[in-house]
């Protein structure tokens, strides 16, 4: 028996069948859990919903929206009830009015798009106007503001957002942070920004060349010193090996924990079982848990904050 297709599936068939007729090498990113497709040199989240009562309801995660606003060319494509109501809107530009929107506590923003697909912002009668994206296929075609020599992988892209997350969440625990990629960009901010140290500290019983190299440290103080905690390597492209060989050089400080940041964990296991002397100290975190954790730790933060305790 075949299973049935849902009326949301079937406008998300259609709206991958209509943008195929403008572009060739429609291809599924799979780096990321959401459904993204790479449509030519565009990024693109899919969403649809049925004909609705005079509005449009869909609730997507912030970590999602971040992830494409983090990408090379994104868009969200709201399809609204009709593939011929489809707003196509640049990434960045529903990033950058999220704080207009409502969401839970968990992060899940509802966004509300009424008869002439426009996005409902807080505030009565307050609206995104987004008439100039409405059916505007046109824009997966040419991209806004961007040289498409420049446009980078996903894979690519996402190492920056693991990274810009990481050194987020030491930062919210308290702990100096660095990071060797300082030209990356997450959140429209150089990681060299959001990073406490500039300059990786010098440590005496590790090789410097390595130490400066691992994607994410933390620290603590000690008195006048700056002792190592965590060390955290992303590989999605490469292997383990480079990350577990950079940061081993720090196995002499019996107090630092290693993390292997992967979706390959047969890869990881591989690895790391060839040196059952380092088993215990690394651990595998797959890829979206550091997003959740990421998350849970903004959201616990913002509501210290408004509070105030």
């Amino acid at each position: 028996m075949q299973k049935k297709i849902s009326n949301t599936e079937k406008l998300v068939r259609q709206f991958l069948q209509k943008t195929s007729n403008l572009k060739n090498g429609i291809k599924p990113v799979k780096v990321l859990k959401a459904r993204v497709y790479q449509i030519g040199t565009a990024n693109v989240l899919i969403r649809a919903a049925s004909e609705g009562n005079r509005r449009y309801l869909y609730g997507i995660n912030y970590i999602t929206i971040e992830e494409m606003a983090n990408l090379s060319n994104p868009y969200i494509a709201f399809i609204c009830g009709s593939i011929d109501k489809t707003l196509i809107l640049p990434a960045q530009l529903l990033f950058n009015n999220l704080h207009n929107i409502s969401h839970d506590r968990n992060g899940e923003y509802k966004i509300t798009i009424d008869q002439d697909l426009n996005i409902a912002l807080k505030g009565r009668g307050n609206r995104l106007n987004c008439m100039e994206y409405i059916n505007n296929w046109n824009i997966l075609i040419y991209p806004i503001n961007q040289d498409v020599g420049s446009i980078e992988p996903v894979e690519k892209s996402m190492h920056s957002i693991l990274q810009g997350r990481l050194i987020e969440i030491g930062n919210y625990r308290n702990y100096h942070t660095y990071c060797p990629d300082k030209s990356k960009i997450f959140n429209s901010k150089y990681l060299s920004e959001i990073s406490s140290l500039k300059k990786c500290p010098e440590l005496q019983f590790s090789d410097y060349g390595l130490l400066r190299n691992i994607d994410v440290l933390w620290f603590k103080e000690k008195g006048n010193n700056l002792i190592p905690e965590k060390a955290f390597e992303v590989e999605l492209s490469t292997g383990t090996w480079s990350g577990v060989g950079r940061m081993s050089t720090l196995m002499d400080y019996s107090n630092v924990d290693f993390y292997i940041i992967s979706n390959a964990l047969k890869k990881y296991n591989k690895v790391i079982n060839t040196f059952p002397v380092l088993k215990e100290r690394f651990t595998h975190i797959k890829t979206d848990l550091i997003g959740d954790l990421y998350s849970a730790e903004k959201n616990i933060l913002e509501l210290r904050y408004s509070i105030g305790l």
